[in-house]
């Protein structure tokens, strides 16, 4: 189930992309970037820090305002008494979000995303993933972002994140 809806996330992008570079030729823009998280709230108390990578892409809908999709991978490194107890280093999550973009100027944007978080450990199972953030685009196509990332299932799992991206 996980692969088929990462296949489907991975097409309706795909689709998108080609629409965008189709539709204008300033068209939509991918990011790939790095993602380092400080875990917060019941999260803190397994955890230090959180470590991933992601690939999004902003597809423009009206004058300042994106579509934005993203899908990543993001590890949860457990503090060394966990990792003692249980054996393990950390738990591995794969989130898959959509949402929007607007930018204030040319550069400083606001976003909010929605979509599902897949574990990638056994019986992990999928929540819900939400994550309001704020970033600058600098010239050259370097992007930096700062966003609250909360993972609801039996819980909440949450990080505040920086995300320092590469826009082309």
């Amino acid at each position: 189930m996980k692969k088929l809806l990462l296949c489907l996330a991975f097409l309706g992008f795909t689709a998108i992309a080609a629409n965008a570079q189709s539709a204008k030729s300033d068209g939509g823009k991918f990011s790939i970037g790095v993602d380092a998280g400080l875990p917060v709230g019941d999260s803190h108390k397994v955890s230090n820090f959180a470590i991933g990578g992601s690939l999004k892409y902003d597809h423009p809908i009206a004058d300042q305002l994106f579509l934005t999709g993203s899908a990543g991978y993001t590890r949860f490194l457990y503090k060394s008494e966990i990792k003692d107890f249980i054996g393990k280093s950390g738990a591995g999550f794969i989130p898959v979000k959509a949402g929007l973009k607007y930018y204030f100027d040319d550069a400083f944007f606001a976003e909010g995303q929605l979509g599902a978080v897949f574990s990638t450990e056994s019986g992990g199972g999928t929540g819900f993933a939400y994550a309001p953030g704020i970033g600058y685009s600098f010239a050259g196509g370097l992007e930096a972002g700062v966003r609250y990332e909360g993972w609801s299932k039996d819980g909440t799992t949450s990080q505040v994140a920086l995300r320092v991206a590469f826009r082309f």
